[in-house]
């Protein structure tokens, strides 16, 4: 499994952009920066402090992570870029926990961002093979193909295939989506945060059976980003440690065999999100059953049913029976998705992982007092891309208590971001990014217009 960490890793930052509609109006320099700048405001930190860059994209060219990174300071750190499909994020944070970890680095930045199009996924390389051409032709084999957009046949097959085992019904995916919908209504960075009721969900129209529009997330464009630093970093800090977050386990891990056994459900990375779950919880020392909020990779309804499956967070088979006793929402066993999801949220690939652990960061530092799940000491963060990887995580707090409500002013009160970010998506002041840019190496140059846009838009 590898060598044991030297040192605990913690987040110490988390910043992030309102996830908005794909049409071109913001650029991918704008949102990494703006979620840049909050993480370190959040951190309290200037970027001289970072020894380690991390940028988390799955749309662009090469060293698009430098372009953005570059903003913040020039000061030859190592910079990275990731891209490991919608699990991207994630797996930013994974290279980051075991930098620091590891004793290779003290503070690493991570920052994800999207610039999507419009519409369902789509291949960019028409002259060389697909990756996940494989997936696609046992899906075409077990299943068939329809005119559908891929990734919604694949996930929809695996909805049909939980039907067809378990007994659950269109209404169970539907109910799940509703929830989501629900839940994003209170969190001021998701795209959609319209409430509809269990009708209009399943009402809406159908784009692979049992999948409706509402159940499937859409395209975005956004950015999140993360600060993770070490034991010793945080024990200079000691005012800091009541907002760090320990990332207690962790795993990211690939595809077994049986994803080509001709099972819906293990083409969709059952496989691998079990053995992730179950690697990261033993780390941690947690029972799947007393996780008390998770934030899980619903692309689909029909995913987020066989992930609380994968994730043990019920017995198996039983996922819809969990979602029916409403035990995925607030006076349930388990609040899934508080942030709204990707359904609702939306889903910037390589931001999507770094919201998860932004929304959970929140969770359990309560600050988000508009929907917090209350008496939590432990969270669950889940993260998916096929072809595959995935990422689950485990976080507590680093002073080991239970989460309790922070009042907006209190929060105000001890943060250099100046506000409650866990419930209001606002911006920044000139003064604050002179705060947190490097002070011994920066280029006005590198930054060329991108703080007066990013102001412009608040």
């Amino acid at each position: 499994m590898g060598k044991k960490p030297v040192s605990a890793a913690y987040v110490l930052g988390v910043g992030l952009t309102k996830f908005i509609k794909p049409r071109g109006k913001v650029d991918y320099t704008e949102l990494g920066f703006e979620a840049g700048i909050k993480a370190l405001l959040d951190a309290q930190i200037n970027y001289d402090d970072v020894e380690q860059g991390v940028a988390c994209y799955c749309y662009g060219d090469s060293t698009c992570g430098q372009r953005v990174f570059y903003q913040f300071g020039m000061t030859q750190i190592p910079i990275y870029n990731v891209n490991n499909n919608c699990s991207t994020g994630s797996t930013g944070l994974h290279m980051a926990r075991n930098m620091v970890s590891h004793g290779m680095a003290d503070c690493v930045m991570v920052v994800g961002f999207e610039k999507m199009f419009p519409g369902s996924l789509q291949s960019f390389y028409k002259d060389r093979e697909d990756p996940c051409r494989t997936t696609g032709e046992m899906m075409r084999v077990t299943r068939g193909r329809t005119d559908a957009p891929g990734a919604a046949q694949m996930f929809g097959n695996a909805g049909r295939e939980y039907m067809e085992k378990y007994g659950a019904n269109a209404s169970d995916f539907a109910e799940i989506a509703r929830i989501n919908h629900l839940h994003s209504a209170k969190n001021p960075y998701s795209q959609f945060r319209d409430v509809y009721t269990l009708d209009q969900i399943l009402s809406s129209p159908t784009i692979h059976s049992p999948l409706t529009k509402l159940q499937c997330c859409p395209t975005s464009d956004g950015g999140a980003s993360a600060i993770v630093v070490s034991e010793d970093f945080l024990a200079a800090r000691p005012h800091l440690r009541s907002q760090a977050i320990q990332i207690a386990g962790q795993h990211l891990a690939t595809d077994r065999p049986d994803l080509f056994d001709h099972s819906a459900i293990n083409l969709m990375g059952f496989g691998m999100t079990q053995h992730a779950a179950r690697t990261a919880l033993a780390e941690a020392e947690v029972d799947p059953k007393d996780v008390r909020v998770c934030e899980l990779h619903d692309c689909f309804s029909a995913n987020e049913m066989i992930t609380l499956d994968a994730l043990g967070l019920c017995d198996p088979g039983k996922a819809h029976e969990m979602v029916r006793a409403g035990d995925i929402t607030y006076g349930g066993r388990c609040v899934v998705n508080p942030s709204g999801g990707l359904i609702s949220k939306g889903h910037p690939l390589g931001a999507s992982g770094i919201a998860q652990c932004a929304e959970l960061v929140w969770q359990l530092r309560g600050w988000a007092n508009n929907r917090l799940v209350e008496n939590t000491k432990v969270a669950l963060q889940h993260n998916l891309g096929l072809g595959g990887a995935a990422v689950v995580t485990v976080y507590k707090r680093a002073d080991g208590k239970t989460n309790e409500v922070v009042q907006d002013r209190d929060v105000k009160s001890k943060t250099w971001v100046g506000y409650n970010p866990a419930v209001e998506a606002k911006g920044f002041t000139k003064a604050q990014v002179d705060k947190v840019r490097s002070k011994k190496s920066r280029s006005e140059w590198a930054l060329q217009d991108t703080e007066k846009k990013v102001q412009a838009r608040f």
